[in-house]
């Protein structure tokens, strides 16, 4: 009962129910503060492989001014989680919606300090579409889930990195989660709501998603623009019309009837963290906050013309690529993986 109901509540904790192997749950909170001076991404977890020896709760801490990473190790007896919201605790950090608090220390590094959040824009949760993952989120047997909790809100506070204060008061903040098995084996995943029009926000990922003994392309695309969220994802309608990837930069289109995005991502330097598989933390994903998405975003007509609503580059930008992309460039058609 307690996994129906959590479907309605993306950015609670969903390993209740006795699932004590082969699973994984994280959050990412990315910061940026007033000036763009200091970019940050903070990720606390949960990690249960195939051994109760290796589980355990963690929080991963990039820093994206110096390209440097820290994870942060826990006993999974210091990990707790409320039940009927998101709220989580490890060790003396706290984790919720509208704030997070770090103590954080390991040898010579040490990060501290609280930063309180406004103003959150989540992706709508439907009683249909319950989130991000539309009615995928009703499917029992996915590979990785994932939720879209904030697009875009306010940050005030201060973090103190290794005995450096950094105010990030009037900054901006993002946040996001998976849970599951393991990430997929090829992916595409950006975001950046750091555009010269506050209010703007883009989140999109495109990945192999296993499927009874196949596989498919899938993909979910998010662009917050006036209040509003318009969604591109395969439960949509929409599609993938054009993909391209040379290691350095995603060019890519996917639109519907009405609406699309044009889309061109440059990747610069970033730092490797460990990723899930099986639930253990033993895969790696290059992670970088500090790429740049230029953005069109148009209105279809019938006549074929395209009329530009939005047009802009975030920066900031978190941005991975992973695995064979090639894969994802056959589209939506179920294609044997054997």
């Amino acid at each position: 009962m307690r996994r129906w109901i959590a479907i309605w509540k993306p950015e609670r904790y969903h390993g209740p129910g006795g699932r004590k192997r082969n699973f994984f749950e994280g959050w990412y909170f990315k910061s940026v503060d007033r000036r763009g001076k200091h970019a940050v991404a903070v990720i606390p977890g949960v990690s249960l492989g195939g051994s109760t020896q290796t589980a355990h709760a963690f929080i991963q801490f990039v820093e994206a001014g110096c390209g440097r990473a820290g994870y942060f190790r826990f006993p999974l007896s210091e990990f707790r989680s409320a039940m009927s919201d998101f709220r989580v605790a490890i060790g003396p950090n706290r984790f919720s919606l509208d704030r997070l608090i770090l103590d954080l220390a390991d040898g010579p590094r040490r990060v501290r300090g609280e930063l309180r959040f406004s103003g959150m824009i989540p992706w709508p949760v439907r009683f249909f579409s319950p989130g991000v993952m539309g009615w995928y989120a009703f499917v029992p047997f996915m590979e990785c889930y994932h939720g879209v909790l904030s697009f875009d809100h306010a940050i005030d506070g201060f973090l103190e990195i290794d005995g450096h204060r950094s105010d990030f008061s009037g900054g901006r903040g993002y946040i996001e989660k998976d849970w599951g098995r393991s990430m997929p084996a090829a992916w595409i995943w950006m975001q950046s709501n750091h555009f010269l029009e506050q209010g703007v926000s883009l989140f999109g990922s495109i990945a192999k998603i296993p499927w009874r003994g196949n596989f498919f392309t899938g993909f979910i695309f998010g662009f917050l623009h006036h209040g509003r969220v318009h969604r591109f994802a395969t439960y949509t309608g929409a599609r993938i019309v054009s993909l391209a990837e040379d290691g350095k930069r995603i060019s890519l289109e996917v639109a519907d009837r009405r609406h699309g995005l044009e889309i061109s991502a440059d990747r610069r330097a970033g730092v490797d963290l460990p990723a899930p598989l099986l639930g253990e933390m033993s895969a790696r994903v290059r992670e970088t906050l500090r790429s740049s998405i230029a953005v069109r975003f148009f209105q279809r007509s019938g006549s074929g013309r395209r009329e530009t609503i939005f047009s802009g580059t975030g920066e900031h930008a978190g941005l991975e690529f992973v695995g064979d992309i090639a894969v994802l460039k056959n589209g939506l058609p179920l294609k044997n993986c054997r």
